[in-house]
């Protein structure tokens, strides 16, 4: 096992000995999110007992959330270095891997240096139409908050991204390709640009058509499209011509980009991934690759 991967797994251990606490929690919407909510209940973890365990511990499967927040996690005064990374946990549009594909990777940016802020989008969404479309919303909202809010927080206009993973990821590609809010304006908040300038895609789902030949019809690569690196495993059950299509689409538009495909890894992993397998270096992987745009530093 290299040195870093070591160092990772201590990080994470040391995680796991406490719940991680977002500094900062903030509304994302001042009053009423756009469009109707068509689900009820209360907000809650429904893991159950007979789950699946990824890592060998229960993950927190946040549902029925209806009022949309950001939480944010910042790095020690120190070490911050101006970037910030709105992440989308996954969950099928169903409900938030919270602490897996959201708090934990807040706390693994902290450590480099970067404020990590997750979104709490709605959900379940999965029975509307464009399932997409309230989380999308509030990462758009998200973005421009998190800029609204860049001189107190000390962060660089220039250096806001987004992460996602599964349909964290649709949500976050959707977010960095999308030319204009999918919201009416609401207040001071959205004078800012709701477009991230890089994102970090782990095994996106919903990209492709039915048929796996191409993007989906609605989804629009171009020159002014920001950076990618994506992540995905051969032998994940969530296709991998998502990320494929996706790499080849911002080839043609010239946007430098980067595509890590390993052999196997399944899906679900977040930062939890076995250490005997390749794919578990992925985080070290997106961390070469944020030095390599200077968005962390030595």
């Amino acid at each position: 096992m290299s040195v870093k991967n070591l160092i990772l797994l201590f990080v994470l251990s040391l995680w796991l000995i406490q719940p991680v606490t977002a500094a900062e929690i903030l509304k994302l919407w001042p009053a009423q999110a756009p469009g109707k909510v068509s689900f009820t209940g209360k907000e809650k973890d429904i893991n159950k007992p007979t789950d699946r365990l990824v890592g060998g511990r229960k993950i927190i499967k946040l549902a029925n959330v209806s009022s949309p927040e950001i939480h944010v996690f910042f790095p020690a005064e120190e070490k911050r270095n101006g970037s910030a990374i709105v992440i989308c946990p996954g969950g099928g549009f169903n409900i938030l891997a919270w602490d897996l594909e959201g708090t934990e990777v807040a706390e693994w940016l902290c450590g480099l240096g970067i404020t990590g802020v997750v979104v709490k989008y709605r959900t379940p969404t999965r029975d509307q139409k464009q399932n997409w479309l309230m989380p999308v919303q509030d990462t758009q909202r998200a973005v421009s908050l998190v800029r609204q809010h860049a001189a107190k927080w000390k962060l660089k206009q220039e250096r806001i991204g987004v992460l996602g993973f599964s349909a964290g990821g649709m949500t976050a590609a959707l977010t960095a390709l999308s030319e204009e809010r999918k919201y009416d304006v609401q207040d001071e908040v959205d004078e800012n640009s709701c477009l991230p300038d890089i994102a970090v895609l782990i095994y996106p789902a919903y990209l492709v058509n039915k048929n796996e030949t191409a993007l989906k019809d609605f989804i629009h690569v171009s020159n002014k499209s920001p950076r990618m690196f994506l992540v995905h495993a051969f032998n994940d059950p969530v296709t991998m011509q998502s990320s494929l299509k996706m790499m080849s689409a911002l080839k043609k538009a010239g946007v430098a980009s980067e595509l890590h495909l390993y052999d196997t890894g399944g899906h679900g992993y977040g930062l939890r991934s076995e250490d005997s397998l390749p794919i578990a270096s992925w985080p070290n992987r997106c961390e070469d690759w944020l030095r390599h745009l200077k968005w962390i530093s030595d």
